[in-house]
């Protein structure tokens, strides 16, 4: 790494126009191309997905989207005749809109059942052309809504009319606001808080129209730049600051600027480029779950934090190399130059603690696994799902039309279960008609209609509306109740075939794929982890450690969301809508991501020890010495993320609110228990177990050196006895 230091510094100039010209170069190509975000498929080999195959294979033509217009009268009943007029002419001009295909209305004799039965509540179907643009959406939103009145409520949801939110830049902006104003606050200078956030800024900025581009050759969810963001500027911040505070202690010891820039990143810049890599990797091991809108998003997330990893390496020695020395406060620059200026001893809030730890680590440890056990059980009742209008706050006009929709006709009206029938025979017809009845028989359903097949027609629909919502845990067990009893008892001795199909059913199979994915992909992680860490550190106890922590670092993330999304706690407060199930694929992603981090915090940390134990052999100074002079660090680094995380929780975007909440509450006990407690504690106690590793496996694994080259090859085979010093450094 120094010889890239070295030459970064000295063309430090055309380094940073390289890095602009990159930016500019990739913006000129989104500017021309654009982008092509899309959700990819994520259907599986389920009966939903059959059902759908079905559906699609028989029908004629591809449908546009379609969407509904609810509305209520306010004390009275919508089929009165100033509200149906009303109506009528709203629904005449919708249906005359650019775009439109065709309108179902009430009004009509075939409409009748689009009125609830209280007469206060009834919707209009709008379907849309295959080549609708959004314009004319909006154009169809603004004729629906134009003849709101105070005895008339008019809201709209369905498919065409669901509002995507956009990656908020006010997020972005808050948290590198915030991220700032820590920096600022711990370091006192201009320029550490700085040089961070411009490394992050460009490395996020390229990476995002890098991903642009990226997403005309791939599938990418639309949700991956925000998501991107939220991983690239947390990480890009932290892995410059590491540097770049390694850099001040070596400017502090009487360093030059090139020769201490080579050394910080020959120490902190091999620990970031190793903990970079296990994020990667972390990140592009969901593509072995092979499902689509994961993948997308993994790989988006894993470019981002390879060109953060980059610009830290590169852009940043280059930036440090133009401030000089002023990367130094002023009285810190004063202190250097005055006589016997230097490295002092210190003896701070974090060698006070570091010290503590030592002298109790069993009671501390247990306290604080205790904390960390406790935050993580509500992980047990973690329930996956699929969030719809019904999650988002009372002011979105979705969401009204959902509650209106529930109010008039029921829950499960908000979405009924599609079954797709295959009846080639008049036997088989038979059995459907029999089926369909049993149907509105079942406990939980609330009715069951079959749509008329027509002549010669072998595949047909039957519409299931539960009694229940559709993200309810009773729905899916109605799921499943209809495809293990009912269904087989009408199949049976027909060539009949029925598929539970329809978004409701999808979703259900959907978390039921990935929830029985997860464990598998829990333990291939921690397995991951312990072999990367066994590489880095030639230690088998301390990797094994560091799996065990990261998986309670998983559970405590867990923990978090299922309390404010599962539960409700604080949801209102946080503008973040009802309550529901997780959305399927979040956990997935932060049990990469999580892991990722984890491993950061956990290779800072340990280097810094095992650099120490190189050098003296002495294992509980080692840990001590490791502890007292990252902790700072390490605490700055979780309370920039705990700000970038945090930020977006109001974003608008439910699916990233999961992801900030559960993250930022995980880094921070992460950094806070886990490593500025619980690992050192359990060091402790293990003594010169730690650095333990078999001749043989030594011998088999690859040397890799993570904190850099030592004043020492090898620990001294005795330990050093070390004097009982004021400080932390000799």
């Amino acid at each position: 790494m120094s010889p890239l230091a070295h030459w970064c510094h000295r063309h430090r100039l055309a380094v940073v126009l390289v890095w602009v010209g990159l930016l500019l170069a990739l913006g000129a190509g989104v500017g021309a191309a654009g982008s092509a975000f899309g959700n990819g498929s994520t259907s599986q080999d389920t009966d939903s997905a059959r059902a759908t195959a079905l559906l699609q294979r028989a029908s004629d033509s591809a449908a546009g989207k379609s969407g509904r217009v609810v509305w209520q009268a306010d004390g009275g009943k919508v089929t009165e005749p100033a509200a149906e007029r009303t109506m009528s002419g709203v629904l005449e001009r919708v249906s005359a809109a650019p775009g439109v295909a065709t309108v179902t209305g009430p009004y009509t004799a075939t409409g009748a059942a689009q009125v609830s039965e209280d007469g206060t509540t009834a919707y209009a179907t709008v379907a849309f052309d295959q080549d609708v643009t959004d314009a004319q959406i909006d154009h169809v939103e603004r004729l629906a809504t134009a003849a709101e009145s105070n005895g008339l409520h008019i809201a709209l949801n369905g498919q065409a009319f669901t509002a995507n939110p956009e990656p908020n830049a006010v997020a972005d902006a808050m948290g590198i606001v915030l991220a700032f104003a820590v920096l600022l606050f711990v370091f006192r200078a201009v320029w550490v808080a700085v040089l961070p956030i411009v490394t992050a800024v460009v490395g996020v900025g390229t990476s995002a129209v890098a991903v642009m581009l990226l997403s005309h050759v791939i599938t990418l969810s639309d949700t991956t730049l925000t998501l991107g963001s939220l991983i690239g500027l947390g990480v890009g911040i932290d892995y410059a600051l590491f540097i770049v505070n390694r850099h001040r202690a070596n400017l502090m010891a009487g360093m030059g600027v090139a020769e201490s820039t080579a050394k910080a990143l020959n120490t902190s810049g091999r620990a970031v480029v190793f903990a970079g890599l296990t994020v990667v990797v972390a990140l592009l091991g969901m593509l072995t779950l092979n499902i689509g809108i994961i993948n997308g998003m993994a790989i988006g997330a894993a470019v981002t934090v390879a060109l953060t990893v980059l610009a830290a390496i590169t852009l940043l020695p280059a930036l440090l190399g133009m401030i000089g020395p002023r990367v130094l406060g002023r009285a810190e620059r004063r202190a250097l130059a005055a006589p016997g200026g230097g490295p002092r001893s210190e003896d701070g809030v974090w060698a006070r603690w570091a010290r503590r730890v030592q002298d109790r680590p069993k009671a501390l440890g247990l306290l604080a696994l205790t904390v960390l056990a406790a935050l993580a059980l509500p992980t047990l009742t973690l329930r996956l799902g699929a969030s719809d209008d019904g999650n988002l706050p009372t002011s979105s006009t979705n969401r009204q039309a959902y509650d209106m929709i529930a109010d008039g006709f029921g829950p499960g009206f908000n979405g009924p279960l599609v079954l797709a029938v295959q009846a080639p025979t008049p036997a088989d017809r038979a059995a459907q008609a029999k089926l369909v009845t049993a149907l509105g028989k079942v406990d939980g359903v609330a009715r069951a209609v079959a749509a008329p097949m027509k002549e010669g027609q072998t595949v047909g629909v039957i519409s299931v509306v539960p009694t229940t919502s559709p993200q309810s845990a009773a729905t899916s067990e109605l799921i499943g109740h209809l495809r293990e009893d009912v269904i087989p008892q009408a199949e049976q001795g027909t060539s009949l075939k029925v598929y539970v199909g329809g978004t409701t059913a999808s979703n259900d199979d959907f978390a039921s794929v990935l929830m029985s994915k997860l464990p598998l992909f829990v333990l291939v992680i921690a397995a991951l982890g312990f072999l990367l860490l066994t590489v880095a550190f030639r230690s088998l106890l301390i990797p094994a450690v560091g799996a065990v922590l990261n998986l309670l670092s998983i559970g405590v993330a867990f923990g978090a969301i299922v309390m404010v999304f599962q539960y409700g706690f604080g949801a209102s407060l946080l503008g973040l809508g009802a309550a529901g199930p997780i959305e399927s694929f979040v956990p997935i992603l932060v049990v990469g991501i999580m892991f990722g981090l984890s491993m950061d915090y956990q290779v800072f940390l340990v280097s810094r020890m095992r650099e120490e134990w190189a050098r003296t052999g002495d294992s509980h100074r080692a840990v001590r010495v490791g502890q007292a002079e990252t902790g700072k660090v390490i605490a700055v680094a979780a309370a920039i993320m705990f700000c970038v995380f945090g930020s977006f929780v109001f974003g608008g975007m439910r699916v990233i609110s999961e992801f900030g909440v559960s993250l930022a509450v995980a880094v921070a006990l992460d950094s806070l228990l886990i490593r500025m407690v619980v690992v050192p504690a359990l060091m402790h106690l293990c003594g010169h177990a730690n650095w333990w590793l078999p001749r043989r496996l030594d011998k088999a694994l690859p040397h890799v050196s993570v904190e850099g080259p030592s004043e020492e090859s090898a620990p001294p085979r005795h330990p050093v006895r070390e004097p009982q010093p004021a400080g932390l450094t000799d």
